[in-house]
């Protein structure tokens, strides 16, 4: 069973912020809902209050009409493989993964704040209250920030209307399809549709004029986009590429180095007992099993993040292989969207391939860590992502298109990147050009605090003040 993720059903305000905006620094006493019925929530859930109720920052109430927030939640635990307690393999101890994801909503039903967990790497209790526990300190040390300023947003129009439609990256796919839903709720007369069909295919119909915008986790360079029709590219938040594997009887994470990964990809290593897999993981009973390498079919913006990073780490990759969004791949067999990658992952034995990291977690696969270029192996999830964009800031800043995989850094994690919209410079149509602006900048400023709740990281706060400062310059 896949796990469901929070998907809030509230109505977004989109006027211009006023100076007494709520913010997360202001919230005294909150009431949280419960977690799902997910395996595990209801323990989650309750060691979160506990802890909450520890901090003397906040106060716990039980009726959501006494509180400044409301706290929602989604959890999920599940069995990702066994360990023998005996060397004969008959007594064997299921070994758990999970996540668990929350959104603080203010009285004005707008989200405050939220955030995503996974196990922690070195933990002495059990994945519950793990969880639980990181969740808990986050929200606390979010509270006990000062109050920052709130970006300024141009006021809504008052009777927007109009239909947008768009297509292409699978990578952001999810928190866009959320966000473009609680946008359309605002207005009864505001309708978007996306299509997760692949960053290629959503610039080769942007080109064609067959879409209101496009979505690519490829930097596009000017010349690239069109004779006839200039495109804008801005940011809207980040994500990582992570490497997924099935493998019978590997119950921790494995460990994956540059020059693994690489060698996989080009069909170099075959075998998941092979020396330089074994290297790196000692304590991993690794199968002698041919291993099946899965890759994507169609032109993909995450086959450029994979093939961007494998191109920077390998220079084999790079000279046989190169990066792109779609390549000829040395090895493996094809799957279309990065759905299709999870679900041949997820049904095929002894396979590896490589999707954005809330897919993994939506098909409960493993994904190892990566060895990044500071050395030590990372595992992707809201601070080292964030730790490579706040690694790479100062080039992202001047540069809003900057490929940010094989980031510098003790706590990066090394496939990591931007994801961005694509528009059309001019749009003749002027309603359809006022509810892309509102629907671009509500993105850019009050979305930022609900994406990490689907494991994507808000952008830098320079990054995100260029990208308006370039829609406001396309009125």
């Amino acid at each position: 069973m896949q796990p469901r993720f929070l998907v809030c059903s509230f109505l977004i305000a989109l006027s211009v912020c006023p100076s007494g905006a709520e913010q997360l620094s202001q919230v005294k006493s909150v009431y949280v809902e419960s977690f799902g019925d997910g395996r595990d929530a209801a323990a989650m859930r309750k060691q979160m209050v506990d802890r909450l109720r520890e901090s003397s920052r906040i106060q716990i109430v039980t009726d959501p009409r006494q509180a400044d927030a409301v706290i929602k939640g989604t959890a999920q635990t599940w069995i990702s493989g066994h360990i023998s307690l005996s060397r004969s393999h008959t007594a064997r101890s299921p070994v758990y993964q999970g996540f668990l994801s929350v959104q603080v909503i203010g009285k004005d039903d707008e989200a405050l704040w939220s955030y995503l967990v996974t196990p922690s790497k070195f933990s002495w209790t059990s994945i519950p209250n793990d969880l639980a526990n990181q969740l808990a300190n986050k929200l606390i040390a979010a509270l006990r920030e000062p109050r920052s300023e709130e970006p300024l947003v141009a006021a809504h129009p008052e009777k927007a209307h109009g239909t947008l439609h768009g297509a292409g990256a699978t990578f952001p796919a999810p928190l866009y399809q959320q966000w473009f839903q609680l946008f359309a709720e605002h207005d009864p007369d505001v309708r978007i549709s996306y299509e997760a069909v692949g960053s290629g295919e959503g610039i080769r119909r942007l080109q064609q004029g067959e879409l209101d915008f496009g979505a690519s986790d490829m930097p596009m360079p000017d010349d690239s986009m069109g004779e006839h029709q200039k495109f804008v590219q801005l940011p809207t938040v980040l994500g990582a590429v992570v490497p997924i594997y099935n493998l019978e009887g590997v119950h921790q994470p494995l460990r994956f180095t540059p020059e693994t990964l690489a060698g996989i990809y080009l069909g170099q290593i075959r075998k998941w007992n092979d020396p330089q897999i074994r290297n790196s993981n000692r304590d991993a009973d690794l199968p002698d099993a041919d291993i099946v390498v899965v890759h994507r079919s169609d032109g993909s913006g995450t086959t450029f993040v994979w093939t961007d990073y494998l191109s920077k780490v390998s220079p084999q990759w790079k000279s046989a292989v190169g990066s792109g969004a779609a390549v000829r791949w040395p090895t493996g067999i094809a799957a279309e969207r990065s759905e299709g990658i999870a679900a041949t992952v997820q049904n095929t034995p002894d396979s590896i391939g490589y999707v954005e990291f809330i897919y993994a977690l939506q098909h409960e696969l493993n994904f190892g860590a990566v060895r990044n270029a500071s050395g030590h192996f990372i595992r992707a999830d809201i601070s080292s992502v964030a730790a490579a964009a706040a690694a790479t800031a100062t080039a992202a800043g001047r540069d809003l298109r900057a490929s940010i995989t094989d980031a510098s850094g003790t706590g990066v994690y090394p496939i990591a990147s931007y994801t961005w919209i694509l528009l059309p410079e001019k749009q003749e149509d002027q309603g359809k050009k006022a509810v892309l602006a509102d629907l671009l900048r509500w993105m850019l400023t009050s979305g930022q605090k609900s994406c990490s709740a689907l494991g994507y990281v808000p952008l830098p706060s320079d990054v995100a003040k260029r990208a308006l400062e370039m829609l406001d310059g396309m009125r």
